[in-house]
């Protein structure tokens, strides 16, 4: 029989990094390792990771509630609770939450790579390390991911 998942809304993996909560929905181990899925929670006035690149997966984002601040290089996109943003390989992207209110964001991988990456930084945390952006930036280095500081 085919393995189905079925992540109820108090079920996953939860990861906490500082300002940002991820709760794991789907690892990888369900999907051949094709997708990955997480949700993310980020509190308000919090910025994400710094600008960066992934060589080896792309990245979606659906904002569930709240508005995200999306920067692609040069260019920040405001997006309100119903918006998508697909980052493709190679595309410089961060994102930030500014606003008052909590912003949920459903966001996958495809294939899984990145959901490694959560778990590693909540161990780094757990071991003493302080969550700084040279830390985030050196985890992102062990999943074919760079810093995008030419915005190319």
């Amino acid at each position: 029989m085919t393995k189905v998942s079925v992540v109820g809304p108090d079920d996953g993996e939860t990861i906490h990094l500082g300002p940002a909560q991820i709760r794991i929905l789907e690892d990888g181990s369900t999907t051949g390792h094709r997708l990955g899925m997480a949700e993310i929670t980020l509190a308000p006035h919090t910025e994400g990771p710094p600008q960066h690149r992934h060589a080896q997966h792309d990245e979606g984002f659906y904002v569930v509630s709240g508005t995200v601040h999306f920067t692609v290089g040069e260019t920040t996109h405001v997006a309100p609770a119903g918006t998508l943003a697909m980052i493709p390989p190679g595309a410089p992207h961060t994102f930030a939450n500014l606003g008052d209110e909590p912003a949920v964001m459903l966001n996958t991988f495809t294939p899984d790579l990145y959901v490694q990456y959560f778990r590693d930084l909540r161990d780094m945390i757990a071991g003493g390390r302080e969550l700084t952006p040279q830390a985030t930036v050196q985890m992102m280095g062990r999943y074919a991911t760079v810093p995008a500081t030419d915005h190319a």
